[in-house]
């Protein structure tokens, strides 16, 4: 072997190991429209790890579930077939249990205590419980307060509900709460409900300002009820499968991008709740607000107490959370 042939054969070896690694897009789930808050900033985190990773990792945001519902792209994210997503973490207490905490009713005594309290060490706890199912929680988005929506009339107090149908996503937990407060509870996937409400298959929903008006429920369902029973966080998640494939490097661009996308979500989320609440009033829609929420709040003390019962390992990290000033 000549001189040449070798130095060539250990150039091109050289050349090899300096290269990048194989560029990989992620399929990251999405349910909202593209001009949503959540799209938005997922957009933003999918163009920083682009770029921080050089190329390496490139997201492609799929909107308006297009790569099927929550607890379909929760199961493909668990198996890397989707790589990153964005999740209410309602449905998420069906895989990972600790979860649930976060479905309790009134749990939270408003957002930004939620906010301190899922970036803090409750947040921490619940990721790493995520994580053992294969999904990697790496900030937290806003999905503001949920409350009750209905085509029949205003709810004042849980007496109002009495045999009213309610949809609620599809979690043991929302079942209970509305059949304490006296209506009967239907899970349904998010995407029927609009045609549900209108036909009356249902009588009502439960969401936040920005899905009830984003969605077009507003429409067919002319009474909202500030009852602000559930505050649910959402998880920026990625599949532990593709995320144990990057270098500690990439992991920290990602990680880093996750963190600037909850940032800017949690500011456009306030402006686009302020908005949608004024566009759902000029609709005409009867909005008025439970001002003592104490009689919803006291009807709800037998599902804490079953929730207890079940997952006693839970009480702390529920007394961590009311206890986050």
């Amino acid at each position: 072997m000549t001189l040449f042939t070798t130095m060539t054969r250990a150039a091109l070896v050289a050349a090899m190991l300096a290269s990048p690694a194989a560029a990989e897009t992620w399929r990251v789930w999405g349910i909202h429209p593209e001009d949503y808050p959540n799209e938005v900033a997922l957009e933003s985190f999918a163009k920083a790890v682009s770029e921080g990773t050089e190329g390496r990792v490139t997201p492609e945001i799929y909107h308006n579930g297009v790569l099927g519902s929550q607890p379909d792209a929760i199961e493909q994210l668990r198996a890397g077939a989707i790589q990153a997503a964005n999740f209410n973490m309602g449905p998420m207490g069906e895989i990972v249990p600790a979860t649930n905490v976060l479905s309790l009713p009134f749990v939270f005594k408003d957002v930004d205590q939620m906010h301190k309290a899922m970036d803090g060490a409750p947040g921490q706890a619940l990721s790493d419980a995520m994580s053992e199912a294969g999904i990697v929680a790496l900030s937290w988005f806003d999905s503001g307060s949920r409350s009750f929506y209905n085509t029949k009339r205003p709810i004042t107090s849980p007496a109002d509900m009495d045999g009213m149908k309610f949809r609620v996503m599809n979690n043991d937990l929302y079942v209970q709460m509305v059949d304490q407060l006296g209506g009967n509870a239907t899970p349904m996937a998010y995407g029927e409900v609009y045609q549900s409400l209108k036909t009356g298959v249902i009588d009502g929903a439960e969401n936040n300002y920005p899905s009830f008006e984003s969605s077009n429920h507003y429409e067919v369902a002319k009474y909202y009820s500030i009852t602000n029973h559930l505050i649910i966080p959402e998880c920026v998640c990625v599949s532990k499968t593709a995320w144990d494939a990057l270098s500690d490097a990439d992991k920290e661009v990602v990680r880093q991008a996750a963190v600037d996308a909850a940032i800017e979500q949690r500011e456009l989320w306030a402006k686009r709740e302020m908005d949608s609440r004024a566009k759902v009033e000029a609709s005409g829609v009867t909005v008025n607000e439970v001002t003592d929420p104490s009689a919803f709040q006291d009807a709800m003390a037998p599902v804490y107490a079953k929730f207890i019962e079940m997952h006693p390992d839970l009480d702390q990290l529920i007394k961590d959370i009311q206890a986050t000033e």
